[in-house]
């Protein structure tokens, strides 16, 4: 990554540090707040909630004797509960010394094991929640497609030659009948491309044969930021026309063609609300996930495609959109798990880790797209957060809970020097990685 690209792209630097410090605050107040509502609730006192770390900027403390600061640093945040020895609750119950038996139940170590063990993983368990509900919402406000496509609002194409209009039911497709949405798209992928399909439709009431666009034309429903395509000038809604002087029809075509480049550069003729330029891009290798899980590796410019129109929508009920919000969390999470799986194992370039450079860029892209897409990459980040803090690495929430497990089986906790030595190991592995994944930033493609 050059680090100049942060500034023209995203309407200047400062605006994409904001945006991804934005992002931040949100996640970490709410992973920590978890920590601590859920301590309070197991009777376990918090001495300091803060936002941030370094400088005190702003701090106020509440009738529990809780000290509410936001700190000039805001890359983090931490909960210090009574008896802990620093930030990260390092301590252990032989520290506690004289206090009282009510004072050490107040403290995370001298609490019972079932109130730490619901206090540490109440953090990321949080992080799952806000994503969860802020996909839910999302699909609530946005809505989902009806079981058969309906043509909510048609897009601006190249030609405006088209029967088919907003309100029509596409119950045929090229002279077989359509079984509903799912089914559509399954059709669209053996279709042959072409300019032009005829559609079967329901139109006030009465079945009709009318002729439309190829389903998936080579539209660029969506474009990547930092990928070829978005260097190259391309934007949402543009439509190519030609490839290397080859005319396409459909978005098979243009992925076919980009697939088999071999990453030497393409030469596309593009459709912008009327007008036609000429564009040259790169591609770039990527690897992608699977379905039914793995990678596969292919060479992309960073376009998404879409159907001609926008689907007509409805809005899904609360539990509807609450199990497609989970449905979405689990798909992050298994697909970061699978991932990093595969980085770790060779089948996947490391590039595909990305640091604090990379996730600020795509906080600050995000962001520049708009309110729904800003708070969607907050819930996606949200996940990962809450996945990574339930890595079985001291120091990380997930490494407390496999103490605490072992004291569940052991008995008794890890000694301190058992706990001192682990903790600096798994310091040393976290400060490794983003090491790592920052060099990922700089360098990689």
């Amino acid at each position: 990554m050059d680090i100049s690209t942060l500034i023209p792209s995203f309407g200047g630097l400062g605006f994409t540090v904001a945006a991804f410090v934005l992002a931040l605050l949100i996640i970490v107040f709410v992973h920590e707040y978890g920590h601590y509502i859920v301590g309070r609730w197991s009777g376990i006192h918090a001495e300091v909630f803060s936002l941030g770390f370094g400088p005190v900027i702003w701090a106020r403390t509440d009738k529990r004797g809780t000290r509410w600061q936001l700190a000039a640093l805001p890359f983090g945040g931490y909960v210090k509960f009574l008896g802990d020895t620093n930030a990260a609750s390092a301590g252990h119950a032989d520290d506690l010394g004289a206090m009282s038996a009510q004072d050490r139940r107040a403290t995370m170590h001298g609490a019972p094991l079932w109130a730490r063990a619901s206090t540490v993983a109440a953090g990321p368990l949080f992080n799952f929640v806000l994503s969860i509900t802020i996909f839910a919402a999302l699909f609530m406000v946005k809505g989902v497609a009806t079981d058969m496509p309906v043509i909510g609002t048609l897009k601006p194409m190249p030609s405006e030659t088209r029967s088919v209009k907003p309100g029509d039911a596409i119950i045929g497709l090229d002279g077989q009948p359509v079984t509903g949405f799912s089914g559509f798209m399954d059709q669209i992928a053996g279709l042959p491309p072409s300019a032009t399909v005829d559609y079967t439709i329901r139109r006030d009431g009465s079945e009709q044969t009318v002729t439309g666009p190829f389903p998936l034309p080579p539209l660029a429903d969506a474009v990547a930021g930092n990928s070829a395509a978005q260097e190259a000038g391309l934007e949402r809604g543009d439509v190519v026309l030609s490839v290397n002087g080859t005319p396409i029809t459909a978005f098979s075509q243009l992925r076919d063609m980009v697939g088999a480049s071999d990453g030497k550069p393409l030469q596309l003729q593009v459709w912008r609300a009327g007008t036609t330029f000429d564009a040259e891009l790169q591609p770039r290798r990527m690897d992608l996930p699977l379905a039914e899980g793995g990678f596969e590796t292919r060479w992309l410019i960073g376009v998404s495609g879409g159907l001609f129109f926008d689907p007509e929508t409805r809005t899904p009920g609360p539990f509807e959109a609450v199990k497609l919000g989970a449905q979405q969390s689990w798909t992050i999470a298994y697909t970061s798990v699978s991932g990093l799986w595969h980085m770790i194992t060779g089948a996947i370039s490391s590039c595909n880790l990305q640091g604090p450079l990379g996730i600020a860029e795509t906080s600050g892209q995000a962001a520049s797209m708009g309110f729904s897409s800003f708070i969607w990459f907050v819930a996606m980040l949200s996940t990962a957060v809450g996945l990574m803090n339930l890595f079985p690495v001291p120091v990380l929430d997930g490494g407390h809970l496999v103490f605490f497990a072992y004291e569940a089986v052991a008995g008794k906790p890890p000694t301190q020097r058992v706990l001192h030595v682990m903790m600096s190991v798994g310091l040393a592995v976290i400060l490794g990685l983003m090491v790592f994944a920052l060099g990922n930033d700089i360098f990689c493609p």
